[in-house]
């Protein structure tokens, strides 16, 4: 039981060391010490760093398919077949925002994705994935759900999500910045999507 969590402690303060000040600045001396214990004892749990960064990878990407709206196995689930009225897409995407600036590990993930995909490719692909295709995927799906119900009109899905996810993406990015103003963004994103809704609603016939 000692050894699981020791290894989920080496995990926590990796992630927090890596979203602070990179994968390469930081050393296994320094995880070692941000847990307690001898790099010896480290060495133990992980061979390297390298696979301490894909235990976090990992980990990290289990937790997004079991919470996040925008993992293939949640996007009927949040979506599902139902009419969508403006002021529930506001409330599943103010609460997808709170998820991915409040989870402990999601946040420093995000923030470790950013640093690091200019030096490394694989999490360069990662953050790709992560934070645009998937996101794409989920949204142009949804247009296609909305116009199909006759909620909106019959224009381009994939430039409409464009336009619906593209500026949430940069609020969330800008509360990373300045935690302070996630009060504002969250307002932003109600105006924002209901204004969308105004702009794209299909006339009644």
């Amino acid at each position: 039981m000692e050894r699981g969590n020791t290894k989920q402690e080496i995990l926590e303060a990796s992630l927090e060391l890596f979203s602070v000040q990179g994968f390469e600045a930081t050393s296994i001396s320094q995880i070692a010490n941000a847990v307690g214990i001898r790099k010896a004892s480290l060495y133990s749990h992980f061979e390297n760093k390298q696979a301490i960064l894909d235990a976090l990878v990992k980990q990290v990407l289990e937790q997004y398919e079991t919470h996040s709206m925008f993992a293939g196995a949640n996007q009927e689930k949040a979506a599902g077949d139902r009419p969508l009225t403006p002021e529930a897409v506001v409330q599943m995407i103010q609460e997808q925002i709170r998820y991915i600036l409040h989870n402990r590990s999601v946040s420093r993930a995000r923030k470790m994705l950013v640093m690091e995909q200019y030096r490394n490719p694989e999490l360069a692909k990662l953050q790709t994935k992560q934070n645009y295709t998937g996101v794409m995927e989920y949204f142009t799906g949804l247009m296609k759900q909305l116009i199909r119900q006759g909620i909106l009109t019959d224009e381009d899905p994939e430039i409409m999500a464009a336009q619906f996810c593209l500026p949430i993406s940069v609020w969330i990015n800008l509360c990373d910045r300045e935690p302070e103003r996630e009060p504002e963004a969250m307002e932003l994103v109600d105006r924002h999507i209901r204004q969308f809704f105004r702009l794209y609603q299909r006339p009644a016939e």
